[in-house]
């Protein structure tokens, strides 16, 4: 059974920094390409950050690009989405997904606000 478990987030200052954290259970982690996903109140929801299975390589919105970094640990089953420089519109609940799996998790809430 998939599950992933997001957690990580939380109030920070504008300029501050914060690493989300999915941990993966029910399929095989490694073999799946890994994104985080956004939504905003009232806004759609937002890809964020995506990394390859096969070489590592990552994806990212124009928004976030430069600030975001994504990152994998294929032994511990973990991909993780470092934020820094956050900004007030980074203020969402953070989702992580297996690509061409259709399950979502609980989410984890990033507030940017001074």
């Amino acid at each position: 059974q998939v599950r992933l478990v997001e957690s990580g987030g939380g109030l920070v200052q504008p300029g501050g920094s914060l690493r989300l954290s999915c941990a993966a259970s029910g399929f095989t982690f490694s073999s799946y390409a890994m994104s985080w996903y956004r939504r905003a109140p009232g806004k759609e929801r937002e890809l964020v950050a995506t990394i390859s299975s096969i070489d590592g390589s990552s994806n990212y919105a124009d928004s976030v690009k430069g600030r975001f970094t994504i990152s994998r640990d294929n032994v511990g089953k973990r991909v993780y989405l470092q934020m820094d420089s956050l900004k007030p519109e980074d203020t969402a609940m953070y989702y992580c997904k297996a690509v061409t799996i259709v399950y979502w998790g609980q989410g984890t809430q990033v507030t940017v606000s001074s």
